[in-house]
Formats: structure tokens, C-alpha cells, sequence
């Protein structure tokens, strides 16, 4: 179920926060319950992901250590619990909200195309990662009544999440070396320089986009305040381009959010500055 993996679905907090309603008590309520929510779904995407890998995990000098391609845990619970995961997340999702219901739906059936066909093709495979992604901020605008949500964190949240999945696919080429395209064949599309142009490129745009953000959204304070959070982000993007090029440890960005200790008190950073500009400063 790759429970580590359940940091990604923060994502759907970003309405809550960044329309200013993350304390009050039913959207707060509302968007925990589609967080719970996206969590089962991604599981059971982990679980049927991992099923069609199955014999290919066994060939990856990490991947074989989960607990199918070990053979830890029978074929036929995974099957069971993923059935059962993918039926609970949604008819639940439903009875939270239609919309809601829909990209959970929508989210799910991508991933199983992305399993089965999309994961092979060169870049359509980070733009599908970063649909995920995109999926998991619009479902939080459906769960509660958004005012003034900015559409510049969902160009933020594109540029970011192709920044993550650029430098996850350079670390497992790195990683993997002559023998990456039998480990993952869509690594076979990809080069070490071609990667980093695109980790170059995006990198910059979600600088770019986001310090747009921080003087162009409509609620925000009128003194520009929020351009003062841009330094945490430029910092975040620069430690895990670092730990990409210098560490080579960055093949799981969630893996890297749990570990790294200089991400995690940067984005402490941030969450504190965007708390008082956006809900104590007067």
C-alpha cells in the first residue's frame, strides 16, 4: 500500500489552505475525508501497479525487497485487497461529493492506463505522474465552496510535480546505469544530459510560476507579502536538485521528504510564513 507514498495526497489540502478556510471546522472535516480517501485509491493503484511489475520488480536491486516480488505476501490478497480498496475509495468519495467522485474515478482509471501502456511511453510518463498530481489539487476544490483559488497553483503544481518526476527518472537511470531499460523500458527513451535540460527547464518555470503567484492571485495581501515565502520554494527546488546531481538519493521524492532533514525544516518554514501572512497578518 506504500503508505510513505501518502504524503503526495497533501495535495488535495490546497484549497483548504490557500483559500484561506483551513480553520474552519466542515471544509477542514471535508477535505481530511477526501485525503483518507485519495489514500485508499492510490493504495489500491499501488497494489495493481505493482502486480503488473511483478516480474519485472525482481530484476530491480530495490524494488524486489516489496513485499509481492519478495514473495512476502500472496498474489491473491493483493488482488483481493486492491478490489476492495478501489470499491470502498470510491463509493465513499461518491457520498462526499459527486465531484469528488469523479476525479477519484477519473484518477483511478488513468493510473490503471498508466500501469498497463502510458509508463512505457517517454515523457507522457512524468505527464501522466504530474496529472496525478494536478488531480489531487482539483479534488480539494471540489470538497469545499472555493472563493478565490488562485489557477496559478495549478500551474504550480504542474511545473513542480514534473520537476519530481524529471529527477526521479534521473536518479534511477544513474541508478541503474547500462541495465536501466530492462529494470524500466521507459528509461530507454531517456539520457542523462536529456534529463537534466527538462530537470533545467522545469525547475525554472516553477520559480518563475510561482513567484507570479505570490503578486498576482486575488487574495492575497495587498502589500505583497506573500513574495516573501519565495526564497523557501527557490531553496526546496535547489536542495533536492542537489541531493539529484551531488547525493544521487533523489529515485523517491517522498522517500526524500521523510529524510532529509533541510527539505523538511524549509517547508516547516514556509508552512509558518504562509500561516501568517494568509491568516494573522491584518
Amino acid at each position: 500500500m506504500r503508505l510513505r507514498h501518502w504524503t503526495k495526497n497533501g495535495f488535495v489540502f490546497f484549497a483548504l489552505v490557500f483559500d484561506k478556510q483551513l480553520f474552519q471546522p466542515e471544509p477542514f472535516a471535508r477535505t481530511l475525508a477526501g485525503f483518507l480517501l485519495f489514500c485508499l485509491i492510490s493504495s489500491a493503484v499501488y497494489i495493481f501497479n505493482d502486480l503488473a511489475d511483478l516480474e519485472v520488480d525482481r530484476l530491480h536491486p530495490e524494488k524486489r525487497k516489496r513485499p509481492l516480488p519478495s514473495g512476502q505476501l500472496p498474489l491473491s490478497v493483493a488482488w483481493i485487497a486492491g478490489f476492495l480498496l478501489a470499491t470502498l475509495s470510491i463509493g465513499m468519495a461518491w457520498l462526499l461529493s459527486t465531484g469528488f467522485g469523479q476525479v477519484i474515478v477519473f484518477y483511478f482509471l488513468l493510473n490503471l492506463a498508466y500501469s498497463r501502456w502510458l509508463k512505457h511511453i517517454p515523457i507522457v510518463d512524468v505527464l501522466i505522474v504530474a496529472a496525478g498530481f494536478v488531480l489531487r489539487v482539483h479534488a480539494g476544490t471540489t470538497l469545499i465552496t472555493v472563493e478565490r483559488f488562485s489557477p496559478w497553483l495549478y500551474v504550480v503544481t504542474t511545473l513542480g510535480s514534473l520537476y519530481l518526476g524529471f529527477g526521479k527518472r534521473r536518479a534511477e537511470l544513474a541508478l541503474l546505469n547500462q541495465g536501466a531499460g530492462s529494470h524500466r523500458k521507459v528509461l530507454e527513451g531517456y539520457t542523462i544530459p536529456l534529463l537534466d535540460q527538462y530537470v533545467t527547464i522545469v525547475s525554472a518555470a516553477t520559480i518563475l510560476a510561482y513567484s507570479l503567484y505570490t503578486f498576482s492571485a486575488p487574495n492575497l495581501p495587498p502589500n505583497h507579502s506573500m513574495m516573501l515565502t519565495i526564497p523557501f520554494i527557490v531553496y526546496i527546488i535547489f536542495r533536492y536538485l542537489y541531493i539529484i546531481q551531488v547525493t544521487h538519493d533523489a529515485g523517491a521524492p517522498e522517500e526524500v521528504l521523510l529524510s532529509d532533514r533541510p527539505i523538511q525544516i524549509a517547508i516547516v518554514l514556509f508552512g509558518i510564513a504562509l500561516l501568517i501572512i494568509f491568516y494573522f497578518q491584518q
